[in-house]
């Protein structure tokens, strides 16, 4: 509001009144003066008040242990860069999880399918003699494995509540197994394209969370205003033409015509001399011909 007025003083802008009348939303309402163009005041308002003000941010941040300046588009790319780097490593993680989870489901499908768990009924002599059983009864299979047997895999085995085993079970392991291949394929995939994988993280993000948020601004290019095309009349010219003298001072003299502070002021002289001068109180055109 300050500045709106002191542009309507400053004869920039002409209006009637300023009235603030902002309550739960900003709002305040300019009246102009009779005769006044609204497009051209909501111009001048732009060109000339503070309803539009430029920013730019000088942004610093610590990337490295160092301070840097970064742009918008620098900052955007650095956490985009970052986000990559995170999703590839839950990516790896999930791998690890579902190929161990794939390499016990297909331990256990062995060990119920091929009767390995009869070792627990035979007379071994101590504890670690039945789990060296059992890992020796594995051997024809481990092949099909994608890493070693450990004692602790064994152990984990053991631990299962061993009952009859039916068709209907192994199915089920079985199953499990391709289910699991099929996420670990799906795995793979993504962190065989990062890129592609992050911009769709992105994407669902904005579908999971944007409902009731989405952009309330508008992105469009803004016209240029030029401030002499929007600037009000507000001096009035005067011209001593037998003197040769033509300023914004000379009261008593000849009116020539009302301009705005950003008004050029082109003269002729007797002699076909074409001269421009800027507005100024008082200046000297050696013998005046026109306006």
């Amino acid at each position: 509001m300050e500045s709106i007025v002191k542009a309507n003083d400053q004869g920039k802008i002409k209006i009637k009144k300023v009235t603030d009348h902002t309550a739960a939303n900003v709002e305040i309402m300019v009246e102009l003066a009779a005769g006044i163009s609204p497009d051209i005041t909501i111009d001048a308002l732009y060109a000339f008040t503070d309803c539009e003000v430029s920013i730019s941010p000088n942004c610093c941040v610590i990337a490295k242990d160092k301070p840097l300046f970064l742009g918008v588009t620098e900052l955007l790319k650095i956490s985009a860069d970052n986000t990559k780097e995170l999703l590839k490593k839950e990516l790896e993680i999930k791998l690890s999880e579902l190929q161990e989870k794939w390499h016990y489901t297909s331990l256990e499908k062995i060990f119920f399918e091929e009767k390995i768990y009869k070792e627990l009924e035979k007379k071994h002599e101590t504890w670690d003699k039945v789990l060296d059983a059992i890992d020796k009864a594995f051997t024809p299979f481990k092949k099909q494995l994608k890493r070693d047997i450990t004692r602790e895999d064994i152990i984990k085995l053991t631990e299962k509540p061993v009952r009859r085993i039916y068709k209907l079970d192994i199915d089920e392991l079985n199953d499990q197994i391709k289910g699991l291949e099929a996420d670990i394929k799906q795995v793979k995939h993504d962190l065989a394209n990062l890129t592609d994988y992050t911009v769709a993280y992105y994407e669902n993000l904005l579908k999971k969370y944007g409902k009731g948020r989405e952009r309330k601004t508008e992105i469009k290019q803004f016209d240029t205003i030029q401030a002499k095309s929007v600037a009000i009349a507000n001096t009035k010219l005067y011209a001593n033409f037998a003197d040769g003298f033509i300023g914004t001072g000379l009261k008593k003299d000849e009116l020539v015509a009302e301009v705005s502070d950003f008004d050029d002021i082109i003269a002729f002289t007797k002699g076909g001399i074409m001269k421009v001068v800027k507005l100024a109180t008082k200046y000297l055109l050696v013998k005046i011909f026109c306006m």
